[in-house]
């Protein structure tokens, strides 16, 4: 489908902004989107609403709809290249790298393709914009890269696995578990989960984690054996959240 090209003729930096954000809010609800709503979602008034709308449809930007009722982008619109402000990118960028230097090879790919096509968007003065970020995140391999992965896939997958662990005193023990999630601390990363043998939550840090396989067995939903279940019990409760 041939692309629509919005085009705002002598309209300020800041109305051009939030009409694209409002375009973009559009696209993203599968039903009609009431002014109200857009309204909140932008911090505008209800009126500025009605008025965008109007500007947008008279652009030619295909929106369905009727004030009181509410507003749908019609299918097949496609917007123009992203528009990003250099706080946005910024925190794009930062998080990518983040991604990279902490979790397992396979997510830290995936972050620098994204980053590719974050900077493709970019425009001239942007790129070196970014090229001043004062943020820097050394990227380098980790013992425990290898497990990262296996236990992001046990937490998608609802996968059980085996471990060998050392706790902090030094003793030794096997655990099988239900991975759940987990949480990066800034220099470590805990797996949260409900181990078998305990017959309760626990917490066990990756980097004393000395052996792990995925077990073909996948454990079931379970309202009170869950990630959801687990951080309502646990706030307030610091002892439960020391890994074990």
């Amino acid at each position: 489908m041939e692309k629509t090209e919005i085009v705002f003729s002598n309209t300020p930096v800041r109305k051009s902004e939030r009409l694209f954000k409002l375009v973009t809010l559009l696209q993203g609800r599968r039903t009609a989107v009431t002014a109200q709503t857009l309204a909140e979602e932008l911090g505008v008034a209800m009126r500025t609403v009605y008025r965008d709308i109007q500007a947008l449809v008279l652009s030619g930007v295909p929106i369905d709809g009727e004030a009181g009722v509410g507003y749908r982008l019609r299918k097949g619109f496609d917007l123009p290249p992203l528009m990003f402000q250099v706080e946005e990118v910024t925190a794009l960028l930062v998080g990518s790298r983040m991604v990279q230097a902490w979790t397992d090879p396979d997510l830290a790919q995936a972050a620098k393709q994204a980053e590719a096509k974050i900077l493709a968007a970019l425009t001239p003065q942007m790129l070196i914009n970014v090229s001043r970020l004062p943020y820097r995140i050394p990227v380098y391999e980790r013992a425990e890269s290898g497990i990262h992965r296996l236990l992001r896939q046990a937490c998608e997958g609802r996968q059980k696995a085996s471990i060998a662990y050392r706790d902090m005193n030094g003793k030794d023990s096997s655990r099988t578990l239900w991975p759940l999630g987990m949480v990066g601390w800034g220099d470590h990363w805990t797996l949260l989960s409900w181990c078998e043998m305990r017959n309760e939550y626990r917490n066990f840090r990756f980097d004393r984690i000395q052996n792990i396989m995925l077990l073909p067995e996948h454990y079931p939903q379970h309202a009170e054996r869950s990630l959801e279940h687990y951080l309502t019990r646990i706030v307030g409760i610091e002892d439960e959240q020391k890994p074990a």
